[in-house]
């Protein structure tokens, strides 16, 4: 369902509420980032509770006896969430009066929950799973996919969506290039873990919502900072809109659902480069302009003056 739009600010929208899924870590770089850009473009950021299965136990906001030595939900838990999914949590209490979602970056996704279930990678730099996030993202985007709640997944958010989509996920992309013998770069993660790296994405689909968000086949410079990925989305209602190539071998940047009102994923941090603008942060212009980066978050926010 293609529908116009503005991303120009629009006073219309000002303090807007525009909802932010829940997260762990509500003091990262990437998820404070997130709110900065909502009030930027003239809207007011609301953090969503946590939403809870009542397949699993909890005491206050921790699961019980729910995850093994690497903090990985249990298979056979992940199995009663994706069964089940929202209609066994409360998510319809956390959700009340809720018309747009942010599904911000984050850790690595518990491999349990993918289609193709895996395994803990065995990268012991790499082990902040969030079990309870990991259920509160999932069962509030299968909410939102099925009552088609307008959102805007970012990087995690995007391998979120794709994950409850029915896509295949790559554990580790340094380690899936060396198994193609294939050179990956580091463009996606910087290999010290020091800065966001930055790269160009090709946008592949012009009929796409992400096309016509942004008006360009090439977005340069996007803040990147992710060792994970989508495989495949087939078999699945997603329909890949941008990608990276490298070697010869392609990472998916953005997926989103046509049939839907407004339902978009991009695998880079937009957030970040309009954070390091306002800030005026000295490596700023190593990243995407603020014309760019804003235009997903403004295209969210005016999007309801348009459908009414």
């Amino acid at each position: 369902m293609m529908t116009s739009f503005t991303t120009s600010c629009n006073p219309s929208v000002l303090k807007k509420n525009i909802y932010i899924a829940w997260s762990n870590k509500q003091d990262s770089y990437s998820f404070t980032s997130t709110l900065k850009t909502v009030e930027t473009i003239g809207c007011n950021p609301i953090v969503l509770d946590m939403v809870k299965s009542t397949d699993l136990s909890y005491k206050d906001n921790a699961l019980i006896d729910a995850v093994d030595e690497h903090g990985i939900l249990y298979s056979e838990l992940a199995k009663k969430v994706k069964t089940n999914i929202w209609k066994c949590s409360n998510v319809e209490e956390i959700v009340k009066g809720v018309d747009c979602v942010i599904f911000p970056g984050g850790s690595d996704i518990c491999p349990t929950l993918w289609k193709n279930e895996g395994e803990w990678h065995g990268i012991e730099g790499d082990t902040d799973y969030s079990a309870e996030r990991d259920v509160s993202d999932y069962l509030l985007m299968s909410y939102c996919l099925e009552k088609d709640i307008p959102m805007f997944a970012i990087c995690r958010g995007m391998q979120m969506l794709s994950v409850v989509s029915g896509a295949t996920m790559i554990n580790d992309i340094p380690t899936y290039f060396d198994s193609l013998g294939k050179e990956e770069g580091n463009i996606h993660r910087d290999s010290e873990k020091k800065v966001f790296a930055s790269h160009d994405v090709d946008i592949i689909d012009r009929s796409s919502l992400l096309y016509q968000i942004t008006n360009t086949d090439t977005l340069k410079k996007v803040p990147s900072w992710h060792h994970q990925g989508v495989l495949s989305v087939d078999n699945t209602k997603l329909t890949v809109t941008a990608e990276t190539v490298t070697d010869g071998v392609r990472i998916v940047e953005g997926v989103e659902r046509k049939d839907l009102s407004f339902c978009l994923g991009v695998q880079f941090h937009p957030e970040v480069a309009v954070r390091k603008v306002v800030e005026k942060e000295k490596d700023a212009s190593n990243y995407m302009d603020m014309e760019s980066a804003s235009s997903f978050f403004k295209a969210l926010a005016n999007f309801d003056d348009v459908i009414k």
